[in-house]
């Protein structure tokens, strides 16, 4: 059945990895892209296992199980390729050219084929065939050194800021850059996402406070690190917490008017000399009500406020529930296929698929003889694939 979408009808060919490469696939498939895994036979150790049909970065997309050192392997890989409008990979550098999948022999068999790469360093420089994972490549880039309380150790943003939003996204925002201009070229490229130069690229705007002298201070002492009294995260009497956002004054006087009495004695917001002061007010001031009558106090309002949700919470707040923000697939609660799109809404995404499980519908949609299927199935170059990973 045809997709729906802004991408229905482009076709991608992802090699199975960990992280932001199946990610950016996840992103292709929602947006309408018939994107084709193809997994490995066996399970590995990279990320952290889980079942299949919890490994949510492979909804929406088809599965063959190949294996990629047996040469009829390679050949069914090439002649997919060679279908494809798009390739996704996330190996070391070097790996795709050592199976002679490199972007060379890809793009001499498909001249607008867009090749999208994404690792940690990039496929060149010093660092480029190291190991590494979301936090070294955030630390790399400058971005884990601000992000932290006062005295204390840079933290860990789980992996979203690495991984995600410096890997897949300028991967996925590279990918559509170069099909657009491949329409009007007739040629394909190779685009290099490396998770340091994304990250890079996002931390523009503090580099611009750096520069003015308005982000000076040591980590956890500034406006946006959790230094200024309004922007925190404070904790209530029921021992949740909700977070107040008011950077602009106009808002802050919102907050304030809001607080009614209790903000009396309340330090100057804008004294920055009176921020600790002003914070220990503020925390004392969130202790003595629940977080749910915080938000009856405070939601909606220009104080730029929020509850602090858990993941669990989140997907039944009234309003991620009126805008469809979550959904269930397959009895998984999961967000749903972002951003909206006016004319061409995506449909939504069928759960992940089992390893190795779409071989038969090849012949069809991707033009490769069945019997062609059934030899490579007998000698063990296709097969199921493992159920986990």
């Amino acid at each position: 059945m045809t997709k729906k979408g802004p991408l229905a009808g482009i076709r991608v060919v992802e090699f199975a990895g960990i992280g932001p490469a199946p990610m950016c696939g996840m992103l292709l498939s929602d947006m309408g892209a018939e994107v084709l895994r193809l997994d490995r036979l066996e399970q590995t150790d990279l990320g952290v296992p889980r079942p299949y049909h919890l490994d949510l970065a492979n909804r929406g997309k088809r599965s063959l199980a190949v294996d990629l050192k047996h040469p009829e392997g390679i050949m069914l890989a090439r002649d997919l390729i060679a279908k494809a409008d798009v390739l996704v990979e996330g190996f070391r550098p070097g790996t795709m050219e050592r199976l002679g999948l490199g972007p060379d022999e890809c793009l001499a068999l498909n001249s607008r084929l867009v090749y999208g790469r994404v690792t940690g360093f990039g496929q060149d420089g010093p660092l480029a065939k190291a190991a590494g994972h979301d936090m070294n490549y955030i630390a790399l880039a400058g971005a884990l050194h601000a992000i932290g309380r006062e005295g204390a150790p840079p933290t860990p943003p789980l992996n979203l800021l690495g991984d995600y939003a410096g890997g897949t996204m300028f991967l996925a925002w590279g990918i559509a850059c170069a099909l657009i201009e491949a329409q009007r070229s007739g040629k394909g490229q190779v685009v290099d996402a490396a998770m340091v130069d994304g990250v890079a690229v996002l931390m523009t705007a503090l580099y611009g406070l750096l520069g003015g002298g308005l982000h000076n201070g040591p980590r956890g002492t500034n406006t946006l690190d959790s230094g200024a009294p309004y922007y925190e995260a404070y904790e209530c009497a029921d021992g949740g917490f909700v977070s107040i956002a008011p950077i602009e004054h106009r808002f802050r006087e919102v907050l304030v008017a809001r607080l009614g009495p209790e903000a009396e004695g309340l330090p100057d917001l804008d004294d920055r000399s009176k921020w600790p002061q002003a914070k220990a007010r503020l925390a004392a001031i969130f202790r003595k009500r629940t977080r749910r009558e915080w938000c009856e106090l405070l939601e909606g309002s220009d104080a730029c406020f929020a509850p602090v949700l858990d993941p669990l919470e989140a997907p039944s707040h009234p309003h991620n529930r009126a805008r469809g923000t979550y959904g269930e697939i397959d009895g998984v609660v999961q967000g749903m296929p972002a951003p909206r799109f006016s004319r061409t809404p995506p449909d939504v995404p069928r759960g992940p698929e089992r390893p190795g499980t779409s071989g038969g519908g090849l012949a069809v949609d991707w033009g490769i003889p069945s019997n062609r299927l059934e030899t490579l199935v007998g000698a063990g170059v296709i097969g199921p694939g493992s159920k986990d990973r």
